[in-house]
């Protein structure tokens, strides 16, 4: 997704179905972990700072490997659409076809829902060292964690009614899996987000 800022959000205004939501959740979270990674980077190595440089080094190496997964997870969820579309043009004139054709939409589907599960997943763990960054951390930059914790927030939740309207097409056996994972992620998602949004009201005005 070699594209200029300008580029993408054109593309995601226009009416093609993709790129969506999922894949601007991905984008989301790239941008939170770009911002942590920020924020560790002006805390290393600056003695002034020196009590939160284990937190910074935690949260840098999350921060790196996350912001490359979400722009694979931005292209990936997509693509998964697109499979799902795919599947829908199939040929249906015989039961063979049909049967063919239903297994394809289903398994397209199951990554439809995987995709932006993983989303949330990797949002869930940058928000997890978020608040120690927030209180540890530069403080001149306390600002800046509160708004990765947001896009990380946002790339959570918004991932997940992804992961919601392709799950419900599904038969319950085959996203079993998926749905077991989801399960009482937007609460903690929720839980997270307050204690870093504390963390760094209280760094701010400290």
């Amino acid at each position: 997704m070699d594209l200029t800022l300008e580029e993408f959000q054109n593309h995601l205004a226009s009416d093609d179905p993709t790129p969506g939501g999922g894949t601007a959740a991905a984008i989301a979270l790239g941008q939170a972990a770009a911002l942590t990674e920020m924020v560790a980077g002006l805390t290393l190595g600056r003695e002034k700072w020196q009590s939160g440089w284990v937190a910074a080094e935690t949260a840098r190496a999350v921060a790196r490997r996350v912001m490359v997964r979400s722009g694979e997870l931005a292209k990936e969820d997509s693509q998964a659409f697109d499979s799902v579309v795919a599947g829908f043009k199939m040929p249906k004139s015989t039961e063979e076809e049909k049967d063919a054709r239903r297994q394809s939409i289903r398994l397209a589907t199951l990554h439809a829902a995987e995709v932006p599960l993983a989303t949330s997943q990797h949002g869930m763990e940058l928000l997890n060292v978020l608040s120690s960054l927030a209180t540890h951390g530069n403080a001149n930059a306390a600002s800046d964690v509160g708004v990765a914790s947001l896009l990380a927030s946002a790339a959570v939740k918004g991932a997940l009614f992804n992961v919601d309207i392709n799950v419900a097409a599904l038969p319950v056996d085959m996203a079993q899996h998926v749905i077991e994972q989801c399960a009482g992620m937007r609460e903690e998602c929720s839980r997270i987000s307050r204690l870093v949004m504390h963390a760094v009201h209280e760094r701010i005005n400290s």
